[in-house]
Parts: C-alpha cells; structure tokens; sequence
C-alpha cells in the first residue's frame, strides 16, 4: 500500500504504473550498484600536514597585541598560553570569554608562542539555529516537514559519506555527482512526497532534465575551453593532485541543479495530478499544467540566478575593482564558470517543466464517480424530451 505525503494519488492505470516501474526500478539498481562499486570507504586525513594540530581554548584575559587562552581541548588541555592577537582582513576579534579554535606548532618560530588563534567556536549557536529551524518546520509542516527533514538528512548523509570522500579518492567528479544526485532524489523525494505515481513521474522528470543538465554542461564546459581552475583554492586543489576540476565543475552544476529542480517536477506532478480530478483531458491537462509552470520557473529562474550572484558576490566585487576590460572580465575563466552554471542550469530548469508536464499528462486517468466507475459525460436529451 503507498503512503501519499503531500503528492495526490491519482487514478493512474495498473499498465500505466508498470510502465513508470519499468523505467525506474532499472534507473534505481543502477544507482545503487554505482554507489557500491564508487563506495570510497574511509578516507584518512593528517591535520598536521598543513603546520600544526587542532586545539581549542577560552581567552582569558587580553592585553595590547597579545590574550591569553585556557586549552580546554588538543594538545595541552588545561594548560594556559599566550598567543598574539589576529591582525589583518578578516582576522577574527578577540575579547575575554571568547571560545576559539587553536592551531598548535611548536617551535615554528624561534621565541615565538606555540599556539595561533585561526578561528571562533561556532558550535553553540549553530546547533542553536539548526534547532530552531527544524523546530519551524516541523511546526509548519507537522507530518510533511518531518518527511522533508528525514529526506534533507539523507541528502547530507549522501554528500558527506558518498560525494566528498569518493572524490577525494579520486573517483571521477561528474560521476560521482551524478551517481549521488540520483540517490539524492530518489530517497528524498519518496521519503518526502511518499511512493506513488506522481512522486514516481516527478523523479523521472527530474532525471531527465539532470541528464540535459550534465550533458549541457560538458559541452559548453569544453566549447569554452574551462579548465576549472579558476581561484587559488581551485589551484590548491588542482596541485594536490588526483581531483579532475574540470569534472569537478561539472559536478557542482549537477548537484547544484538537482535543490531547484526537484521543486519544479514536484510542483508539475502535483498540478496535474489535482487538474486530472475535474475530468479534464490530456491535452488540456498539459496546457492548463505548462501554464502554472511557466509562472513557477519564472520565479525559480530568478532564484537560481540571484543564488549563484549570491555565492559569486565577493567575486563580483573583486572583478568590478579590477582594471582589466570589460570584455575580458566577462569572457574570463572566473565569470564564465558562473556564467556556466546559471545559463545550463536555467536550460535545464526550463526543460524540466514541459517534460514532467508531458509525463504526468500521460499518467494521468480519468477520475472516478463517486459510485467507483469512471465519470462519462452524461448523454445527450432527446429533442422530442426538452422543454420548449
């Protein structure tokens, strides 16, 4: 028996249900083969390969370029030391009472004090802000936002114990991302929006405009001859050897595409779903749908864009200020990339809503009466019968 979260159920046909199952059953095998084989197991990190080992500490007290810091975890825990205050853009500020992260080298410098302040503790208050927002969600969203929360965990679940680390093992980026992305959506969208049919055509949908995307996407990547290295951490990646960036861009734009599509095809299965219940025809079905749709990608196109100017702000701001042409600032590795991931996830965006449409138009039957027989048209009164 399915479970609807959200996502009507329909009057789809037993043929047309094994139809949607025949094409995502193999699409699911295949993902999670493709995790197993991908599965990159546990990949082993040595802080003290980038000048020291991580502590943490309270500033206890301050004085004119120096503070002085309790370590209440690391390398000499429940000792005091004295550091020098952060100096430079960006620097994080030090006062009394202050729980920051330490970076423990002894000797590094002749004289010199064995700790350095590099960052603030953030713990607190961002269990406090995950708190309260899982506490509006389920307030909101009551049985459906504790669907949407356990699918959001298993989307981080996903990217931080299968996307990360099989790419730091040096299994391909694009690969990967797709091979991630599809689990993503598949126990996301089921554990959000139930296993039905709807929820079924909206994951088709989704996959089909995520395999535009990524196609989109390694063909204008090589058109404009990106290379991914595009920014000093780009280059520290790059150098570190064993991480394709080129495939690494492509991956992003995957996984980056998947967050506003999913919305999309939802929205696109749903609304034709709830149009089907007033005995509507196909034809009319799509139409009446591309049209709600239409005005939804408008919105989500501007949202797609404004979040990656969003990300790229800093960037922005830097290219503005610079003396090169505008011309080059434009065509530049930097830009291009954004420009990159906007254009070919906005193309992808659009497609998704005429492809679901079409899918969830075909899926789609005639309601029922209330008897439990399908609704006819009711026929026609003979002429000698009507009043005049």
């Amino acid at each position: 028996m399915s479970h609807t979260h959200g996502v009507p159920e329909g009057a789809a046909s037993r043929r047309t249900r094994q139809l949607v199952a025949a094409v995502l059953v193999p699409a699911a095998v295949a993902t999670v083969l493709a995790m197993i084989l991908l599965w990159p197991g546990k990949v082993q990190f040595d802080g003290r390969d980038r000048g020291g080992e991580r502590a943490l500490g309270t500033v206890t007290a301050m004085t004119v370029g120096s503070a002085t810091v309790r370590v209440t975890d690391g390398p000499g825990a429940g000792t005091e030391t004295r550091v020098d205050v952060p100096q430079g853009p960006g620097a994080p500020r030090l006062s009394p009472g202050d729980d920051v992260v330490l970076l423990y080298f002894p000797g590094a410098v002749a004289g010199g004090p064995d700790y350095a302040v590099v960052d603030h503790q953030r713990a607190g208050p961002m269990l406090w802000l995950v708190g309260l927002t899982v506490l509006a969600v389920l307030l909101f969203g009551r049985r459906l936002g504790l669907t949407s929360l356990a699918g959001l965990a298993v989307s981080f679940a996903i990217l931080l114990f299968f996307i990360i680390p099989a790419i730091l093992d040096g299994s391909p980026p694009l690969l990967v991302a797709v091979v991630g992305a599809s689990a993503i959506m598949f126990a996301a969208l089921y554990l959000t929006h139930g296993v039905n049919v709807h929820t079924s055509v909206a994951i088709a949908g989704t996959l089909a405009s995520l395999v535009l995307t990524g196609l989109l996407g390694a063909g204008f990547t090589a058109a404009l001859d990106l290379t991914g290295v595009a920014s000093g951490d780009d280059a520290f990646l790059a150098a570190s050897g064993g991480i394709d960036m080129r495939g690494l861009l492509l991956a992003g734009i995957v996984i980056g595409a998947l967050g506003v599509l999913d919305d999309v095809t939802v929205t696109q299965a749903t609304t034709v779903a709830e149009l089907a219940r007033g005995g509507t025809g196909r034809w009319e079905l799509y139409r009446s749908a591309s049209r709600i749709g239409r005005a939804h990608v408008g919105s989500a196109v501007n949202t797609l864009v404004l979040a990656y100017a969003g990300a790229a702000l800093p960037l922005l701001l830097l290219l503005a200020t610079g003396s090169q042409p505008m011309s080059e600032v434009v065509t530049g590795e930097l830009l291009a990339q954004e420009v990159l991931r906007s254009a070919v996830g906005t193309i992808g965006l659009i497609a998704s809503v005429p492809i679901t449409t079409a899918l969830a138009a075909l899926v789609a039957g005639p309601p029922k009466s209330r008897s439990g027989g399908r609704r006819s048209s009711p026929p026609a009164r003979s002429p000698r019968h009507s009043r005049s």
